[in-house]
C-alpha cells in the first residue's frame, strides 16, 4: 500500500489522541479502506502523539522538578505521582484479570455517543461552580480512576474522561484542568506504551515496514504538536460543547454504518 496510507493513519492519529474525540473510533474507520495495522505499528504511532506532548509541556514539566523547593510545585507533582500511580496500579490489576471489551465498531460507537453527552452534562454541571485552578488530592485520585475507565471502555477517549473528572471533582477552570490531565497522562502513556511494545516484542511481533513505520511516528507527532497546541488556546476562551457534539454525530455515524453491515 502506497505510504500515504501512513501519512493518513498519522495524521488521524495525532489530532485524535488528545482531543477529547477518541482516537480508536476514528482509527477503526480509517483501517477499514486503509487495511488494518500491526499492533507495533499502532503503538509507534500513538508514541509520536505522547512525544509531540512532551514537547510542548517540557518547560512545565522541568520547571516542576527544579521549583521542588517550592512548595505548590512538590504539592503538584505529588498530586501528579498518586494519579499515575492508581492508574498503573489498577492498570495492572485490570490487565491480568483480563478486563477489556473488543476495540469493534458498536461498543466504541455507543462510547463516543454517551461520552458526548456526558461531556456536555459535565461542562454544565462544572460551570455552575466558581472558577477554580486547584488541584485538589480528590481531583487527582479521580482523574488516575478516570484513565482506568478510558482503558477499558475504548471510544471513552482518554483526555475526554480525565479532563470532564478533574472539572467535575473541583478544578472547574478548562485550562487547568486540562493541563493536569495532560501531564499525568504523559508517565501513564509512556508506561502503557513501553508495556505493549515489550509484550509485542516478547511474543515475536511480526516483520515491520520500518519506512511506514517512522512515517506514521513523524506524521503523528508533528500533527498532535499542532493538534494540542490550538486545543491550549481554543479551550482559553471556548466550551467544549462542539467536541460533544461531533462526537454524538460520528458515534451516531458508526452506529448506523455498523447495522447496515459496513463496519465490523
Amino acid at each position: 500500500m502506497s505510504y500515504l496510507a501512513d501519512v493518513v493513519l498519522g495524521v488521524i492519529e495525532g489530532i485524535t489522541e488528545f482531543l477529547p474525540i477518541s482516537s480508536t473510533g476514528h482509527l477503526l474507520l480509517a483501517e477499514q479502506w486503509l487495511g488494518a495495522r500491526s499492533e507495533t505499528y499502532n503503538i509507534a504511532i500513538q508514541a509520536g502523539a505522547i512525544l509531540a506532548v512532551t514537547l510542548i509541556y517540557w518547560r512545565r514539566v522541568t520547571g516542576i522538578f527544579l521549583g521542588l523547593g517550592e512548595a505548590e510545585n512538590r504539592d503538584y507533582l505529588i498530586k501528579l505521582m498518586l494519579a499515575f500511580v492508581i492508574t498503573a496500579v489498577l492498570g495492572l490489576v485490570v490487565k491480568k484479570l483480563g478486563v477489556e471489551l473488543p476495540e469493534t465498531v458498536m461498543p466504541i460507537a455507543w462510547a463516543l455517543v454517551l461520552g458526548g453527552f456526558w461531556m456536555i452534562a459535565a461542562e454544565w454541571l462544572a460551570g455552575k461552580k466558581p472558577d477554580n485552578d486547584f488541584i485538589t488530592l480528590r481531583v487527582a485520585i479521580a482523574v488516575g480512576l478516570a484513565q482506568i475507565i478510558a482503558g477499558v471502555f475504548p471510544g471513552t477517549s482518554r483526555s475526554g474522561a480525565t479532563i470532564f473528572v478533574a472539572m467535575l471533582m473541583g478544578a472547574t477552570n478548562r485550562a487547568a484542568a486540562t493541563e493536569f490531565a495532560f501531564l499525568v497522562g504523559i508517565p501513564t502513556m509512556y508506561a502503557a506504551t513501553g508495556y505493549e511494545l515489550l509484550k509485542q516484542l516478547k511474543g515475536g511481533a511480526p516483520a515491520e515496514d520500518w519506512t511506514a513505520l517512522g512515517i506514521g511516528f513523524a506524521v503523528s507527532t508533528v500533527t498532535a504538536f499542532v493538534a494540542v497546541k490550538w486545543l491550549l488556546t481554543y479551550i482559553q476562551s471556548h466550551r467544549f460543547t462542539y467536541f460533544a457534539i461531533y462526537r454524538i454525530i460520528f458515534g451516531g455515524v458508526l452506529l448506523a454504518l455498523g447495522a447496515a453491515g459496513a463496519l465490523v
